[in-house]
């Protein structure tokens, strides 16, 4: 099935390279009769079975096309809505809170990639002593993500600096499902007020946080989690500490995460 979504797109990429296209043939009888649609539809089927690397050349050009556009359509939203995302407000703010380059992570507690890339930003933080990080919780997937966040972020309003950090790490390397009861367990063990969480959880704070970065996200297309900005630019999933290495040296040199 997935097959056929991506060749459909490919198909009418080279059917419109030659002029035609299969809505275009099926939309204007009067310039080719039966006969004569089909016979193109038996050119067009004969080149592709006799030149099947045409439709991989089509889908890689069409999948670069589409990224082009997204990358565009994310720059644009970003310009609109960047002071909002790097913003302390409804977020955690890590690392170097003075920092001339700010990191902004969309994880999920229960997101297997977001643990994996705990490590990642480890890194970047122990290297990069001006490096700003903003956490922004976007829980995806499913209501245990949505309850450990909501406790997360009550617990977060007591913390700062490292000992925000710490918690946010330990949660994400929580084995198992992580819901509400492991983040109020958490917070418990690191000896934060558990009755002001339970206030707190439902409180106008805890739900205008969900809503901004939820918004955030949508405006900036995101599709999943982990997603960073840095700069100008949005990068989409767990890309390995290099990659965001060098949008965060290329953002403190051009100002943007690519030059």
């Amino acid at each position: 099935m997935l097959l056929k979504r991506r060749l459909r797109p490919a198909i009418l990429l080279i059917a419109a390279a030659i002029g035609l296209s299969a809505p275009s043939l099926a939309q204007t009888p009067s310039l080719f009769s039966a006969e004569q649609r089909r016979a193109i539809e038996g050119i067009v089927r004969e080149y592709l079975v006799t030149n099947p690397e045409v439709l991989q050349e089509a889908i890689v050009e069409l999948e670069k096309r589409q990224n082009e556009a997204q990358r565009k359509a994310q720059q644009a939203a970003l310009t609109e809505v960047r002071e909002a995302v790097v913003s302390a407000k409804h977020g955690v703010v890590v690392g170097n809170a003075s920092g001339d380059v700010t990191l902004v992570e969309f994880f999920d507690y229960n997101c297997g990639f977001c643990k994996r890339a705990l490590g990642d930003l480890r890194g970047l933080m122990k290297a990069d002593g001006k490096l700003r990080v903003v956490l922004r919780d976007l829980p995806v997937l499913g209501p245990d993500s949505v309850e450990a966040s909501r406790v997360a972020m009550a617990a977060k309003a007591q913390l700062s600096g490292d000992r925000a950090f710490e918690y946010h790490a330990r949660l994400l390397e929580t084995r198992g499902r992580i819901g509400g009861e492991q983040a109020l367990k958490l917070a418990k063990e690191m000896g934060l007020d558990v009755a002001r969480i339970q206030r707190d959880v439902n409180g106008a704070e805890v739900q205008q946080a969900v809503a901004t970065n939820t918004m955030l996200a949508e405006r900036l297309g995101l599709t999943g989690t982990p997603a960073y900005v840095v700069g100008e630019e949005v990068i989409s999933g767990a890309v390995g500490i290099e990659p965001l290495r060098q949008a965060i040296e290329t953002a403190r040199k051009c100002g943007n995460a690519s030059c």
